[in-house]
Parts: C-alpha cells; sequence; structure tokens
C-alpha cells in the first residue's frame, strides 16, 4: 500500500465513505477516551465472541472507565482483508483478528501455526501466555511494522473437512481443492498434495454446495458457526494447522496512553487469553463437537504409520516459513518456545 494512500483514500476505496466514521471518533467532552474496536467475526460466533467481549469489559473496568470500546463487529466497518491497513492507517484503534488473515504479513505469527506443532493443545495454549517469553519475541518482531499484539484466544487445532471421501492418509488429499485462510494453511495444503484455495469463511458453506471446493482446513468453531456440519460428511482429527484470534494495536497509539490505560489495554488482553480461551474450549467440548458428531459428520483419526506419514508430508512447511521469516535464530527460538512450554 503506497505512503500517500490515506486514511480518506482507504475508506473511499473500501466503499465506506466518511460517513462511515461518524459513530468512531465520537467522545463526550470529559467522558471515556473511545476505543474504536472492529472484528469481521459475527456475535453468532458463540466460542469466540465472549472472549472479544471479556477483553472490552475488562478494558473499561481495569481503565477505571477511562476507556470505553465502540465495536463494530461482523465486517461493519471493515472487513476481514480490511482490518490491518485498517489499522495501520488509524480508521480503527483495536482489531480482533485471525492470525491466518495476517501472517503473510506477520510471518512470526505462523509459529504458533505450524502443523504438528505443538504435542497437544494444552502446549500451545501456555506458549502463547502474553505474559511469557514467545509473545515478547512475537511483539519485538511486530514492533518493526509498529503493531502490538495485547492478547489472543489460541484457537484447538485445525483439521481438515470434507465432503466427498475422507483424508485418511496424505495420498487422500492428492489433487483436492480445500479452502483455507493463511499462507502456512496453504503450504500445508500444497504439501499434502491439495491446491488450496483462498477464500473468506463467509462464503465456504456455498462453494461447498456449488462443489467450488471440495473441503476446507479450519478448527471447529468455523464449522459449527457457519453451519457446514450440513454439507462436510468428514472430518481427519489431526493436528495439520492452528491459529490464534488476537487483539491488535498500533505501536505509536498504544505508546500514547498514559502508564495506567498502557496496563489497562495489557490486562484486557490477559482476560481475553485466560478467559476467552476457557469459555472457547468449554463451548467445543460442551456443544460444538456434539452438533458435529449430530451432523452426520464422521470423524477419522490417523495413527502409526499414517499419522507419521502426515508429519513427514507437512515437513516442507517449516522450511517455508523459515524462508519468509529470513532470520534461523528467530525461527529456532519460536520453535523451541513452543516446544518448551
Amino acid at each position: 500500500m503506497s505512503a500517500t494512500f490515506g486514511r480518506r483514500a482507504f475508506l473511499a476505496a473500501a466503499g465506506l465513505g466518511i460517513a462511515g466514521l461518524s459513530g468512531c471518533a465520537r467522545a463526550e467532552a470529559g467522558g471515556p477516551q473511545t476505543v474504536t474496536t472492529t472484528t469481521y467475526i459475527p456475535q453468532s460466533y458463540d466460542d469466540l465472541y465472549p472472549g472479544i467481549q471479556t477483553f472490552m469489559d475488562t478494558l473499561a473496568t481495569a481503565s477505571g472507565g477511562r476507556m470505553a470500546c465502540d465495536m463494530f463487529d461482523s465486517g461493519a466497518l471493515l472487513g476481514a482483508e480490511q482490518l490491518l491497513p485498517g489499522l495501520l492507517l488509524g480508521v480503527t484503534d483495536v482489531m480482533f483478528q485471525t492470525s491466518s488473515y495476517v501472517s503473510s504479513s506477520f510471518p512470526i505469527l505462523g509459529a504458533a501455526e505450524l502443523p504438528f506443532g505443538a504435542e497437544d493443545f494444552a502446549k500451545q495454549r501456555r506458549a502463547l501466555d502474553p505474559d511469557g517469553p514467545l509473545y515478547a519475541l512475537i511483539n519485538q518482531q511486530l514492533a518493526e511494522q509498529r503493531v502490538r499484539l495485547l492478547g489472543g484466544m489460541p484457537c484447538t487445532f485445525e483439521y481438515l473437512w470434507t465432503v466427498d471421501r475422507p483424508i485418511l492418509e496424505p495420498a487422500d488429499a492428492r489433487g483436492l481443492r480445500i479452502r483455507v485462510a493463511g499462507e502456512i494453511e496453504g503450504e500445508t495444503v500444497k504439501a499434502l498434495g491439495g491446491a488450496p484455495v483462498f477464500m473468506g469463511s463467509s462464503e465456504v458453506f456455498e462453494a461447498l454446495e456449488r462443489g467450488t471446493i471440495d473441503g476446507l482446513m479450519s478448527y471447529l468453531g468455523t464449522i459449527v458457526s457457519r453451519d457446514l456440519q450440513e454439507i462436510v460428511r468428514y472430518g481427519t482429527r489431526a493436528h495439520v494447522g492452528a491459529y490464534t484470534v488476537d487483539a491488535y494495536c498500533r505501536t505509536d497509539w498504544y505508546d500514547a496512553q498514559p502508564p495506567p490505560l498502557r496496563a489497562a489495554l495489557d490486562e484486557a488482553g490477559r482476560a481475553l487469553y485466560r478467559d476467552g480461551t476457557e469459555v472457547m474450549v468449554g463451548v467445543h467440548e460442551g456443544e460444538y463437537l456434539k452438533a458435529v458428531l449430530e451432523g452426520g459428520v464422521e470423524l477419522v483419526e490417523p495413527s502409526g504409520a499414517k499419522l507419521q506419514a502426515f508429519r513427514a508430508a507437512v515437513e516442507p512447511v517449516y522450511g517455508r516459513w523459515e524462508h519468509l521469516i529470513g532470520d534461523p535464530a528467530v525461527t529456532d527460538r519460536a520453535v523451541a518456545l513452543i516446544n518448551e512450554a
């Protein structure tokens, strides 16, 4: 994006118009600072939206009422692809975004998206503690691009979901058109012999229905929140990927806040990670898994030699990620911090 492509031009190009900001910048004289907050995620995501709400509620409380979020969800102000440029141009102060949508711009986020990157979800969750060393490394890298990660929810692992046949081994994925949302997901599908198709989650139902794609890589929440259990018939339970749903702001905006408000933003990020993740896991285990099974989806879980074949097939994804980072010391450190969590 050109440096001369300013805030007004971005809004016009996005079809938003300046009037779209009439509710964003309002703040009553002497009242709380209005924090324009955006996400493409709709409130129908029962697993994710409570965490976002917790962030907003915690920020209001921890700031002593000095900060109040003005939320534009469901892409009402900025769609999934517009969130990052909107953040950098000051259209929004805080964005909630899925890491897979921005890891091509911020490759360090790929550390948590690598296939079979953690032995289990508990380790993945520990590694992504906002007060942990991996977060410090991530923010060190993001600072070079004027972005700060406040906190996030590590989503349960991504599986492969298909319509016509299950993927029991890598050869079963050969030639299949698989929807992905990010760079690492795309590389994983290619490593398995499939053809990645990039599209937003709102488009997937129709694409599956029309046969435009044969399946998708996603976490459990996308399946239920988009009613995809009505179409997909098989799910391969293997840690082929992962992502996080995170709160981001600009570093200059964060640094401009007085220390008590920076502390409130950090506390809101911790609440998103701690309480938001807890709610998400409970919804997945208590509701979403049941909904998928009751929808007639057959879950298959490769083990033994077949699981090892998956691990071997996706090994090139690590090399691709290391190339994107361009610094072996950084990639080695990030992977080690996950393994040691």
